[in-house]
């Protein structure tokens, strides 16, 4: 059974709500035959990139980049999991209070250093998240969730 991994930083009320939308879209019913395991940022291991088959990550937007909890975990995982990981499917969201734009880039940075696949429209929100971003994140999920099932 393939397995997608979320891992996430959800310091915030506003990062909660997007986690939540991204696990409800990957474990939605009518995407059976998917595993997802659920690691915070500073828990995740080398151990849990190379079982899985596809990643979710998500962050808030600390002093103009991705968070440290996300950073060290891409600290901790990147050289034990570079050859791999390559060409493994990926998606991410990123919440911030009035921008996200160094968050975005360090993570794209990294991502392009792994080798990994973009296969869905990565998520950005600032502020409080409205209904459509919510949605955005549900749609995240299960976009990369049901990727594993073709």
């Amino acid at each position: 059974m393939p397995t997608l991994l979320i891992v996430h930083h959800t310091p915030s009320p506003n990062c909660q709500v997007l986690f939540e939308a991204v696990v409800a879209g990957a474990t939605a019913p009518e995407i059976e035959g998917v595993r997802v395991e659920r690691r915070a940022a500073l828990a995740a291991t080398a151990s849990d990139v190379l079982a899985a088959d596809a990643f979710v990550l998500g962050t808030p937007a600390n002093l103009g980049y991705m968070s440290g909890a996300l950073k060290h975990f891409f600290d901790q995982i990147y050289y034990p999991c570079l050859d791999a990981t390559q060409g493994r499917p990926f998606g991410y969201y990123v919440h911030g209070g009035n921008d996200v734009t160094g968050a975005v880039r360090g993570i794209e940075a990294v991502t392009t250093g792994l080798g990994w696949r973009l296969a869905a429209e990565p998520v950005t929100v600032t502020g409080e998240p409205d209904k459509a971003q919510v949605a955005a994140c549900w749609e995240l999920g299960a976009t990369v969730a049901a990727g594993l099932l073709t």
